[in-house]
């Protein structure tokens, strides 16, 4: 039988990306967004919305790029896979988590007020400039 895992997700960053190198030297940037979902009240009728929060990582020159163009409140998409992980505290404790490993991060607003363009992406959100070639380019 065949599984997917995918995860795709539209919400704002709760913070600032934290970027650090792993021992491999290769480098992973992680993130929080939040994501709003909407519940009726049953007894009043009226629609409240609920945020959720996701941790999310991104590996490699993609999450450099997250560092250095995202910030705080800033809206992104996320397209990646779940992560389960499982450890013990010190005091001999299991913990669990589950994350999300992003292999996009779409930025869908600048750095400016909320709906300019970002000068590091165009006008679909995808990175230019910075290090991107001619071929890198989605036209």
């Amino acid at each position: 039988m065949h599984s997917t895992n995918r995860v795709v997700l539209v919400g704002r960053l709760t913070r600032d990306p934290q970027l650090a190198a792993l021992p491999s030297g290769k480098s992973v940037c992680d993130l929080r967004i939040a994501c709003n979902s909407s519940q009726k009240d049953p007894q009043t009728g009226d629609w409240s919305e609920r945020p959720n929060y996701f941790d999310v990582s991104v590996y490699g020159p993609h999450g450099e790029n997250v560092a250095t163009y995202m910030r705080r409140g800033r809206l992104v998409a996320i397209d990646g896979r779940l992560s389960w992980r499982e450890w013990e505290t010190p005091d001999e404790q299991k913990r669990q988590a589950v994350s999300i490993v992003a292999d996009s991060v779409q930025f869908l607003e600048g750095p400016g007020e909320r709906g300019e363009t970002n000068a590091g992406t165009d006008e679909d959100g995808d990175l230019v400039g910075a290090g991107a070639r001619e071929d890198d380019l989605s036209f």
